[in-house]
C-alpha cells in the first residue's frame, strides 16, 4: 500500500449514512450526534474508505487547553468557534497498517482550516481531542505533533442542566493550525478577521450572583397576584442573556432555559419542588415593556461601573433605531460609549 495514494475529503450527504453506519459498528463510543458546527471526513485508498474522522464543536469548559491558551474568561465564549474537536478518528478493522492513521490526521490537518472556512464561514485556529487512557495513549496524535496538556477531571455532561463524574479523566491533546494561534485566542481584543457574529460574552457565578442586586431599587409594575419571578431575577436574566449575545424576548428565554440549577440558584430564581424554575419569554416580554427604562438604564450603568476597571479605552458607537420615530417625526439615534475590553456599554444618550 502506497501511503501517498491516500485521498482524505468531507463526506457528502449522500454518505454520511453509511458514514454513521460504520462509526456505530466499529467505534467503541458508537456514532457521536452532531454537536454545534460538525464536519464529517472519509479516507480513501483507491476508492476504497479506510478510515473516518469526526470533527464538532469545542468543549465548553477544558481547564487544561484553557490554561495552555491563556484566555480570560470573558473572551472563552465568544472564540471558541475557532477551536474544533476531533470527537472521532476510526480506523476501519482491515486497514490497520503502519503509519496509515498519521498520514491520514495529517491529510485532514492541512485542508481543514480551508473545508471549514467554506462550510461555516470563519476560520479555525486551533484543533483538540480528548484520549481515554482505558484505551488508548494518544501515539497517534503525539506522532502527528500534538501536544498534550493533562488530564481532564473526569465529567462528563449528563444534560442541558449540569454535569456529572464518570471517574475516567482522557488526555487532553491540543494542535495549532497556525503558529500564533495562541497569541491570538489569548490577546486582548481579537483580529477582526477572527471575528464572527456580534460579540458574546461568558458570565461567571461572581456576575451571576451580583447582577439581581443591581435591580434591587426598580419598583415592580406588576401586580402582587400570582407573581412568582422576583423582578430582579428577571432582569438580571435578560441582562445576562443579552451579554451573552442572544436578542430578542425568544433569544432571551431560550438562554434562560437552558441556565444549570446552579446558574439559576445564582440569578435567585423561583424554587418549587426542589428545583429552580426561570421565567417563561411571556413573563421576560410582558415584565421588560413595563419597566421604567431610564429606572433599568441607571441600574445597567451601575453594573458597567461596578467592572469598569478591567477597560483600558472606550469606543463611541452611533446607531440609528430601525422604526423609532421621536415626536417631531424624525429617526431615533443613539450614541454608546463601550468598553474595549469588557465590551460593556457604559452609557448611551438619545440624539
Amino acid at each position: 500500500m502506497q501511503l501517498k495514494e491516500i485521498v482524505v475529503r468531507p463526506v457528502t450527504h449522500q454518505e454520511q449514512a453509511d458514514y454513521h453506519k460504520l462509526m456505530q459498528r466499529h467505534h467503541y463510543l458508537g456514532s457521536a450526534r452532531p454537536v454545534g458546527e460538525t464536519l464529517y471526513y472519509v479516507a480513501t485508498w483507491r476508492a476504497q474508505w479506510i478510515a473516518l474522522l469526526g470533527f464538532s464543536s469545542a468543549a465548553l469548559k477544558c481547564a487544561p487547553r484553557d490554561q495552555w491558551i491563556g484566555w480570560r474568561y470573558r473572551h472563552q465564549f465568544d472564540r471558541l468557534n475557532l477551536v474544533t474537536n476531533n470527537s472521532r478518528f476510526l480506523i476501519l478493522p482491515q486497514w490497520h497498517i503502519p503509519n496509515v492513521a498519521t498520514r491520514i490526521l495529517s491529510l485532514c490537518q492541512r485542508r481543514l482550516q480551508a473545508d471549514w472556512l467554506r462550510h461555516f464561514h470563519h476560520p479555525l485556529l486551533l484543533l483538540e481531542t480528548f484520549v481515554d487512557p482505558q484505551h488508548f495513549h494518544g501515539t497517534i496524535y503525539k506522532a502527528a505533533n500534538w501536544t498534550l496538556l493533562g488530564s481532564t477531571k473526569g465529567f462528563r455532561r449528563i444534560n442541558a442542566q449540569g454535569y456529572q463524574s464518570n471517574a475516567s479523566p482522557k488526555l487532553v491533546f491540543v494542535y495549532a493550525l497556525q503558529r500564533n494561534a495562541q497569541h491570538l485566542l489569548s490577546q486582548s481584543h481579537l483580529n477582526p478577521v477572527y471575528q464572527c457574529g456580534t460579540p458574546k460574552l461568558m458570565l461567571t457565578a461572581n456576575q451571576m450572583n451580583a447582577l439581581p442586586t443591581f435591580f434591587n431599587c426598580i419598583p415592580d409594575p406588576r401586580r402582587t397576584q400570582g407573581r412568582r419571578h422576583r423582578l430582579d431575577t428577571i432582569l438580571a436574566i435578560a441582562t445576562g442573556a443579552i451579554l451573552c449575545g442572544r436578542v430578542g424576548y425568544k433569544g432571551i428565554a431560550e438562554w434562560a432555559q437552558s441556565l444549570s440549577q446552579d446558574a439559576r440558584a445564582r440569578f435567585q430564581c423561583y424554587y418549587k419542588q426542589e428545583r429552580y424554575h426561570v421565567p417563561s419569554e411571556y413573563i421576560i416580554r410582558d415584565t421588560l415593556i413595563r419597566v421604567k427604562p431610564n429606572a433599568l438604564d441607571q441600574a445597567l450603568q451601575h453594573w458597567s461601573e461596578q467592572y469598569s476597571a478591567d477597560d483600558e479605552s472606550l469606543a463611541i458607537d452611533g446607531k440609528t433605531m430601525r422604526s423609532a420615530i421621536d415626536s417631531e417625526g424624525r429617526q431615533i439615534h443613539i450614541m454608546s460609549a463601550i468598553g474595549h475590553n469588557t465590551l460593556h456599554c457604559y452609557t448611551q444618550k438619545k440624539s
